[in-house]
């Protein structure tokens, strides 16, 4: 058998063509190669530009943030810090930190109240209040107004917590000049961050925005727009509105009103009556969550004729410790609405009709016509024709719904309607118009 040889000859690899570290034959010394020479340095003096670099600082060294805690209480361990607070050792938006330290350390409020004797409630109050009075602190508040709140001021700063900064800071000043309590702050604070959304309101330009007491005057003037004219509810708070105002163009409109002296114009211009039959209002966007009282009312169309409106539940309440709404049989449509003063007086009886279109009401066209939905809130106990200038829910020629004058129905011989009306209600808007003036009713 042939024998086959085969013969393999091997070829130094070139360092030409090879990295020399992965070279098999790396190459000879050449005394021709460079040597590498030492670098010397030296200092160069810093010019004037370089000087100015440094100068700013770029790097900073780490420090580590402020401790919340007043200087006396950062050395105290769980135990300590349970004792200031068991105990009140100290002024409250000392130690008020310490619950927040004491959150950081894995206690929950139930656990701290149990330790300390504070709820959950007054731990939050505390907290917050605290830091509502830093910002005041911040915002180079007066030393004397800081001063009136050492002592039980948790519960007034609490109130302003959803303010700016600088509208903290005035109303802190309006509140210590005028001596409010809590609920009085809590006025404010409402009164001062509504102001804005009522732009379009009534007198709503001869207010100063920037004076807390304008603000809370204001509040006080569209209140007053919810009672009938006259009666004791509009004097009362009108008189409440001049009380707190602070402007002399507020404070002039609100004389007027208190005089009698509305005849003339608004502050857009639109002549005013002195007398309003049936409240107008438009809802508000939010006007519900912020009201402290609400009403239920069950809700009838307009194209469901008389039936659903005879049909509607009369009796609406509320049981229990968290106010549960119980009718006396159910109800498929229903309207939460704030609690206005003509429909919390609505005690059994009061139901809503929902029109698709506004034009259906005795108004002026040209005035105030706008093809809106409304809710007109209808009193079914007070059926009786009784007023010339009152308005009645009644059923039309063609068996629909409409809003009629007491004279216009006199007039025809109905001496019954469906219900008196109390409330026209127009739904909410970004931007808001006047209310409607006595003269656009025919």
């Amino acid at each position: 058998m042939p024998s086959i040889t085969t013969t393999i000859t091997l070829k130094p690899i070139s360092p030409f063509t090879h990295n020399n570290l992965f070279s098999l034959n790396p190459p000879p010394f050449s005394p021709h190669r460079p040597i590498l020479k030492p670098i010397s340095a030296i200092i160069i003096p810093p010019s004037s530009s370089s000087q100015q670099y440094q100068h700013q600082q770029l790097y900073q060294p780490f420090r580590p943030p402020p401790s919340p805690l007043p200087p006396k209480f950062r050395n105290l361990d769980v135990a300590g810090r349970i004792d200031v607070l068991t105990n009140s050792l100290g002024l409250w938006y000392e130690y008020a930190p310490l619950i927040s330290s004491l959150y950081q350390e894995g206690f929950s409020p139930p656990t701290i109240e149990e330790a300390t004797g504070i709820s959950g409630v007054e731990q939050n109050r505390l907290v917050v209040a605290a830091q509502v009075r830093d910002s005041l602190v911040q915002s180079k508040t007066d030393p004397d107004v800081l001063s009136f709140f050492d002592t039980g001021g948790a519960e007034l700063l609490y109130e302003i917590r959803l303010l700016s900064a600088s509208q903290r800071a005035a109303a802190a000043k309006y509140a210590v000049e005028n001596k409010l309590d809590s609920q009085g702050c809590r006025d404010l604070a409402r009164a001062v961050k509504d102001f804005p959304r009522r732009k379009g309101d009534t007198a709503w330009g001869k207010f100063n925005y920037v004076l807390p007491g304008d603000c809370l005057s204001f509040m006080y003037y569209r209140q007053s727009k919810e009672y009938k004219n006259p009666s004791e509810e509009r004097t009362a708070a009108l008189q409440l509105a001049l009380d707190v105002v602070e402007s002399e163009d507020a404070k002039n409109v609100i004389t007027r009103e208190l005089e009698g002296g509305r005849a003339g114009k608004d502050s857009t211009g639109d002549e005013l009556v002195d007398v309003v039959k049936v409240p107008v209002v438009r809802l508000k966007i939010g006007e519900v969550s912020e009201a402290t009282t609400v009403v239920v009312l069950p809700v009838c169309r307009a194209e469901e004729k008389e039936k659903n409106v005879l049909e509607a539940p009369w009796e609406c309440k509320s049981e229990g410790d968290f106010g549960v709404v119980v009718a006396e049989k159910g109800w498929t449509r229903w309207v939460v609405l704030p609690g206005w003063e003509p429909v919390v007086g609505l005690r059994n009886g009061g139901v809503v009709v929902a029109f698709s279109d506004a034009r259906v009401l005795p108004w002026r066209a040209n005035r105030w016509y706008y093809e809106e939905a409304i809710l007109v809130v209808a009193d079914r106990s007070r059926k009786e024709v009784a007023a010339d200038d009152g308005f009645y829910l009644v059923v039309g020629d063609g068996g629909e719904l409409k809003v009629e004058r007491g004279s216009m129905l006199k007039e025809r011989g109905v001496e019954e309607s469906l219900g008196t009306v109390a409330l026209v209600v127009r739904p909410p808007k970004e931007e808001t118009d006047d209310q409607i003036a006595d003269e656009d009713w025919d």
